[in-house]
């Protein structure tokens, strides 16, 4: 059942979501080669708690660190570890914040010093169809028009579309209905109404989109073994459109 959120539940949500938006502006500095995931995991869960906050990841249904950190072919929920990042290494982090009684929850992707140009371009792809698929959101339209753009933009460039992850509803609860997927049909799907909050955060393969799950039973890799890029944000959707909730005041793309 979709929880359709009051004015004043957004509100609330609105803290939460810029929390997580914060955790992402605070941490570039520190994704450099050298340092481990398990370093930005602490960093990042000792700036959440100090901001009277719970990273909602922890102890989610066994996951045992504070965010997720997915490198280079790992598509999503890569647990932090003593891994050392490497330059030309791409990652992406997955911050998800739970303050007065909501979450937030936002991801992007970081190069570790110098950028590959190769993966810059499915960065940039990634970047762009999230990008796209917020502005179709409005009362009125599907899901599945979210679904189609990121597909169409995705395989225009030469990309795969993981299938077996999707954007979700969050509120009270870390994962909600609806399931938003990133593959679709323009019209087809749930119809978008007031009050609905959801994630859109399209992963996109440079090869194929078949995946494997690791023996940790959380990390997603692509079968191919080439590189994955995710870019999150979540969306609130008003009377004529929709919020970026977890897009900081003056931020123009990401």
């Amino acid at each position: 059942m979709i929880q359709i959120k009051t004015d004043e539940e957004i509100e609330v949500m609105r803290k939460s979501a810029k929390l997580a938006a914060e955790v992402l502006i605070m941490i570039e500095p520190y994704v450099k080669p050298g340092i481990t995931t398990n370093r930005l995991d602490e960093i990042c869960h000792d700036f959440i708690v100090s901001h009277d906050a719970i990273p909602s990841p922890l102890n989610y249904r066994g996951f045992p660190k504070s965010i997720c950190t997915s490198v280079n072919e790992e598509i999503c929920h890569g647990i932090p570890s003593d891994r050392k990042l490497r330059n030309g290494d791409v990652i992406n982090l997955d911050i998800t914040t739970y303050l007065n009684g909501f979450h937030g929850d936002t991801s992007r992707m970081f190069h570790v010093g110098s950028a590959r140009k190769k993966i810059s371009r499915l960065v940039d792809t990634c970047k762009e169809s999230l990008q796209r698929a917020i502005e179709v959101v409005r009362p009125g339209a599907h899901l599945g028009d979210i679904g189609a753009i990121i597909q169409k933009i995705a395989h225009e460039k030469g990309y795969s579309v993981v299938r077996e992850f999707c954007g979700h509803g969050i509120g009270r609860n870390f994962h909600e209905d609806p399931q938003v997927l990133h593959l679709g049909t323009v019209g087809e799907g749930v119809e978008i109404k007031k009050g609905m909050v959801f994630t859109i955060e399209p992963m996109l393969n440079e090869g194929k989109p078949d995946l494997e799950i690791l023996s940790d039973k959380w990390t997603a890799v692509t079968k191919d073994g080439l590189a994955s890029a995710q870019f999150e944000h979540t969306i609130a959707v008003l009377d004529n459109g929709y919020e970026v909730l977890t897009r900081l005041e003056g931020q123009t793309v990401f």
